[in-house]
């Protein structure tokens, strides 16, 4: 393959990014960033012309200059705490750590009826650490079943959970992308939530398919992964970051929050198509031993138990029952200590 052939690939693909980033990203309406994309996709072609026709130097100088003025433009966009955002991720998770106490601020609690129909509610919650009980993981699908979002659940010995879910924090008009998520359109959020919010919202509201699995964390592993959570909420609150559909996702960020508690931590092609990630965690024995990974996902499928159970005070209890490795920790469902906002 010729210099010239390798060159032409590289300023199509160099281009191409270039194109994304300006239709995602540029200021301005809709059309007016599409009259932007067409006139760089104009001047790419000119480029490609000159430089299988002409003068390749002269080219490719254009062409370099020119990325790298996008370059320093797509360099200057920072992430920001400060824009409309959609109601439900509205507010930021804050926690203050006292020893064995902690109290989060802006726990998510919102009363469900549709997607568009909701009662917000924004609570400060109080928690006890020695009272972690258990740990479990939710994957949560819609439509592929080789996508799904991860929420990592917190159980106490009063039967109550607290459910943490990496998101993107969206603004009020924007709707979820995978292709945006890789040309910073969103920045990176935490929330922390009543199952019968984030859970149920999913299970009963959207529809999504949702299988819950009880994790294997002793009693350090439990506290050590929820302290990391609120750290990183922390830090997010003071720094904003944006998502990034592959590299800080709902599955990347927990990886790596993860990894200082247990150690190494293999990196798989299952932490990207996040439907298989319980095979993963199966693999590292971090699930109910003794069970096959089938009898798990079946007696882990909650959407019928959360139909049942809806907007009952005992819905984390009701929709754990059958789950392999859960005993009877949740027989006794006592709401935390929260305050309203």
């Amino acid at each position: 393959m010729s210099l010239l052939v390798v060159a032409a690939v590289l300023v199509v693909l160099m281009a191409a990014w270039a194109a994304f980033a300006i239709a995602y990203r540029a200021p301005g309406p809709m059309l007016a960033r599409g009259v932007m994309v067409t006139l760089w996709l104009a001047f790419t072609l000119g480029v490609l012309v000159i430089l299988l026709r002409h003068d390749a130097r002269l080219a490719l100088l254009a062409f370099v200059l020119a990325f790298v003025l996008v370059s320093l433009w797509w360099r200057s966009l920072e992430p920001s705490n400060a824009r409309v955002w959609a109601d439900d991720v509205a507010r930021t998770l804050r926690g203050q750590v006292d020893g064995d106490r902690i109290v989060l601020d802006d726990v998510r609690n919102f009363d469900w009826r549709t997607r568009e129909d909701y009662t917000a509610r924004w609570e400060t919650r109080e928690y006890d650490l020695r009272r972690l009980a258990s740990t479990d993981i939710l994957l949560s699908t819609w439509g592929r079943p080789s996508i799904a979002h991860m929420l990592v659940s917190f159980g106490f010995d009063d039967g109550e959970h607290l459910a943490f879910s990496v998101e993107i924090r969206r603004e009020k008009h924007e709707e979820f992308s995978e292709i945006a998520g890789f040309f910073k359109q969103y920045e990176l959020s935490i929330i922390a939530a009543d199952e019968r919010d984030i859970v149920r919202v999913r299970s009963n509201v959207r529809g999504e398919e949702v299988t819950l699995y009880r994790l294997r964390l002793d009693a350090q592993q439990r506290r050590a992964l929820f302290l990391a959570y609120v750290g990183e909420a922390n830090r997010l609150a003071a720094t904003p970051r944006f998502y990034d559909t592959i590299t800080t996702n709902c599955t990347t960020l927990v990886y790596h929050l993860a990894r200082p508690i247990f150690g190494h931590l293999p990196l798989d092609h299952r932490l990207l198509r996040t439907g298989y990630l319980a095979e993963y965690l199966e693999r590292l024995g971090g699930l109910v031993p003794g069970v096959a990974l089938a009898d798990l996902r079946e007696r882990g499928r909650i959407n019928d138990r959360a139909k049942a159970a809806d907007a009952s005070p005992t819905f984390s209890r009701d929709i754990r029952v059958g789950v392999p490795g859960v005993g009877d920790d949740g027989a006794r469902l006592e709401p935390g200590r929260r305050h309203p906002p």
